[in-house]
C-alpha cells in the first residue's frame, strides 16, 4: 500500500489520528520504501551492497553531517547524475537560511517532494479549524517573500525552500480553498524586489482590512520588520489609498497591475482611519486597531524567535501568537496540534510519513546512542537525524529537541536550539538557548519595568584583547516613543551583570576563578542597525523570507556594520557568583 495514495483523499483530523496512532508501522513503511527505491544509488550501494533491510541499514550506513554529504551534492550541482544519491531525478537544490554554520547548505529535492509539502500545508487547515471558527469567512494577511534563484552548473536551480514552493505550480495554480485566501496577490509575493513586495503586500492588507481574520509571516522577526516598514511608510500608504493610485516608484508591472485591481478607487475614509491610528503617540496594539477582525498572528516564535514575543505582544493587542509548523530545508517535519497554546508551551508532533526519523541522545558519553521515533523518552534531549525520500540518509539536521510527551504513539518535541551555535572564549560553551535565557533575565528584571523594548540582539566572542570577552549588541526602543532617551550607565552595567550571573557554571568559573574571560560588554546600537545587518546577510546569499538574525556573529564585515552604529558601550562591574560543584550524597 502506497504511503500517499490512501492519505491524500481525506486531509482531516482523523488522518492525523491514524498517522500518530500507527506511527511505528508508518515509519517502517517509510524506511522500506526509501531503501527499496534507492538501494542501487552510488551512496547506498557503497554501504549496503544490495541489502535493503533495516538491520543492515542501521549497522552499515553512518550517521553523517553536511560536510560528509557535501561532495555528493556538489557533484550533482556540477552536472553528474542524480543516481549518485537518489533514484528519482533531483529537480532542484534547496538552500538553508544562511545562519546554519555560516554558509548556505544545499539540500536535494525532487518533484515528488512538492507533493509532500502540499500534503503538509493542507493538514494545517483542519488543525486550525478545530480551535478557531469562521476562518473561511475572511482572508489571511500573510507577508511572504521570495529570493532569486542561483543557477548551478548542472542547470538545476538552488533556492530557499519557501521560494521553491511559492514559485511552484502547487502554489501558483493551487485550487481555491476558502480557508487559505490571502490579501496579497501572488504577483506581490513573487516580486523579486523585497521593498516593492513589502509595500504592495501591506497596501493590499490595509485596503482589505475588514476581511483580515489572521495575520502573519514565516518568522516573528519578519513580521516585526513589516511593522517597522509600516512605521516608515504609513503616510505614503495612506496617500495611495486616498488617491486610489499606487506610488510611481513601484515599477514591477505585475505588482502594479495586481494591486491596481484591489486599489481600484479612492477611499478617503479608510485613509483617514489609518492616519488616525498610525499617527497616535503609541503603537501598542496597532495590529488589532488596523485589522480589528484578526483572530491570531501566525509566526514562528519558538527557538531563537522567542526573544521577539514581548515586542509582538506589545503590537498585537493581546492576539494569540500561533506557531503552526516545524520544517527545515531537509524536509518538513511536524505540526503544532495545540496551536493556541502559549509560545513557551509549543510542542510539535512529528508526522511519521514525512521522513524516517532517528534521534541522537544528547549526553556526555563518548559513544553515540541513537533511537527510533517511537522510542524517545519524555524529558530527554535529542538531536534530530533524518532519512528522506530525496537522497539524505541518516543526516544530522542540527536541531536539538526535547521530548515533551506523546500524541497517541507519536512523540511531541519542543525545539530547543541549533547544535553548535555557541559563544566560546576558553572552556566555556554558551549555546543559543542559554544566551536567550540570560538576555531575557536582564530584559525582564531591568529594561521592561523602565519601558524599554529590546527589539533585536546578537553577540560575538571578542578575542582581540586578553582575556577575551562576550560582546552583546542590543537595539532598544521605548514603548510608545521612537526616540531613545539617554541610557543610565548604572542600569546598563547591571544588565551586563545579570546576563553574566545567568550564564552557566563554566562561564562563571572562567570569569571568577580562572580569569580567562573578561567582563561582559553590551553595545547599544542605533535603531535600524539590524535592518542593515539583514541587508548585508541577504546580499551574501541569505533568503529574505527565511532570514533569522544570527545570535552569534563571526563575520568581520558584519561586526563592522554593528560597530559603526554603536551609541553606547557598557561593561559588567561585578564578578559573577561561582562556587565549585558539589556532588550530592
Amino acid at each position: 500500500m502506497s504511503i500517499w495514495s490512501w492519505r491524500v483523499e481525506r486531509l482531516d483530523i482523523k488522518l492525523l489520528e491514524d498517522l500518530t496512532t500507527y506511527a511505528y508501522q508508518v515509519q517502517q513503511q517509510v524506511l522500506a520504501e526509501i531503501l527499496t527505491r534507492n538501494i542501487h544509488t552510488e551512496y547506498l550501494r557503497s554501504f549496503l551492497n544490495g541489502h535493503s533491510d533495516k538491520k543492515t541499514f542501521k549497522e552499515k550506513v553512518p550517521v553523517v553531517d553536511y560536510e560528509d554529504v557535501k561532495p555528493y551534492i556538489e557533484r550533482i550541482a556540477n552536472g553528474e547524475p542524480s543516481e549518485i544519491i537518489s533514484a528519482q531525478p533531483i529537480t532542484e537544490l534547496l538552500t538553508s537560511s544562511g545562519t546554519s554554520g555560516g554558509q548556505p547548505k544545499m539540500m536535494p529535492s525532487t518533484a515528488e517532494d512538492l507533493d509532500r509539502k502540499t500534503f503538509f500545508y493542507n493538514l494545517l487547515v483542519p488543525v486550525m479549524n478545530k480551535y478557531v471558527e469562521g476562518l473561511d469567512q475572511g482572508k489571511g494577511m500573510y507577508l511572504l517573500f521570495i529570493k532569486p534563484e542561483i543557477l548551478t552548473p548542472s542547470g538545476l536551480m538552488a533556492r530557499p525552500v519557501l521560494t521553491s514552493y511559492y514559485k511552484s505550480n502547487y502554489f501558483i495554480n493551487r485550487p481555491f480553498n476558502r480557508f487559505n485566501v490571502y490579501t496579497s496577490p501572488d504577483e506581490t509575493i513573487l516580486c523579486p524586489d523585497s521593498k516593492q513586495s513589502m509595500y504592495c503586500q501591506l497596501l493590499c492588507g490595509l485596503v482589505q482590512r475588514d476581511e483580515v481574520l489572521r495575520a502573519g509571516a514565516v518568522f516573528a522577526s519578519a513580521f516585526l520588520r513589516a511593522i517597522k516598514f509600516l512605521e516608515d511608510y504609513w503616510i505614503e500608504l495612506c496617500s495611495n489609498i486616498r488617491a486610489g493610485h499606487i506610488s510611481d516608484w513601484i515599477t514591477d508591472p505585475s505588482c502594479r497591475k495586481a494591486v491596481s485591481l484591489i486599489l481600484c478607487k479612492p477611499c478617503s475614509d479608510l485613509a483617514d482611519l489609518i492616519e488616525y491610528e498610525c499617527g497616535s503617540k503609541s503603537w501598542e496594539g496597532i495590529i488589532k486597531k488596523l485589522w480589528p477582525k484578526t483572530k491570531y498572528i501566525e509566526v514562528i516564535v519558538t527557538g531563537s524567535m522567542a526573544q521577539y514575543i514581548p515586542t509582538l505582544e506589545f503590537y498585537s493587542g493581546g492576539l494569540p501568537l500561533v506557531s503552526t509548523m516545524y520544517a527545515s530545508s531537509e524536509c518538513y517535519l511536524g505540526i503544532n496540534l495545540k496551536p493556541l497554546s502559549k509560545p513557551s508551551d509549543v510542542s510539535y508532533t512529528l508526522l511519521p510519513n514525512m521522513a524516517y526519523f532517528e534521534f541522537l541522545l544528547e549526553n556526555k558519553k563518548a559513544r553515540m546512542e541513537i533511537v527510533d521515533l517511537v522510542d524517545v523518552k519524555p524529558g530527554h534531549y535529542y538531536e534530530l537525524v533524518v532519512t528522506t525520500f530525496t537522497g539524505l540518509y541518516r543526516y544530522r539536521v542540527g536541531d536539538i529537541l526535547m521530548v515533551t510527551g506523546f500524541h497517541n504513539n507519536a512523540p511531541q518535541f519542543r525545539f530547543v536550539h541549533r547544535r553548535n551555535v555557541v559563544l566560546s572564549i576558553d572552556t566555556d560553551k554558551t549555546n543559543e538557548e542559554d544566551l536567550l535565557n540570560a538576555v531575557t533575565q536582564a530584559k525582564c528584571r531591568l529594561l521592561e519595568p523602565l519601558g524599554f523594548l529590546l527589539t533585536e540582539y546578537t553577540s560575538y566572542a571578542d578575542t582581540s584583547s586578553i582575556p577575551g570577552h562576550y560582546v552583546l549588541y542590543w537595539e532598544l526602543k521605548m514603548k510608545g516613543n521612537n526616540d531613545l532617551p539617554e541610557l543610565d550607565h548604572s542600569v546598563m552595567e547591571r544588565c551586563c551583570s545579570i546576563v553574566e550571573d545567568s550564564l552557566d557554571s563554566v562561564y562563571r568559573r572562567c570569569r571568577k576563578k580562572d580569569n580567562s574571560i573578561g567582563p561582559l560588554e553590551i553595545r547599544v546600537v542605533k535603531q535600524g542597525t539590524f535592518d542593515a545587518l539583514m541587508d548585508f546577510c541577504v546580499f551574501q546569499g541569505s533568503s529574505v523570507n527565511q532570514y533569522k538574525t544570527p545570535r552569534c556573529i563571526k563575520s568581520d564585515e558584519a561586526i563592522e556594520i554593528l560597530n559603526a552604529r554603536v551609541m553606547g558601550r557598557f561593561f559588567s562591574k561585578t564578578v559573577p557568583f561561582w562556587e565549585p560543584f558539589r556532588m550530592l550524597a
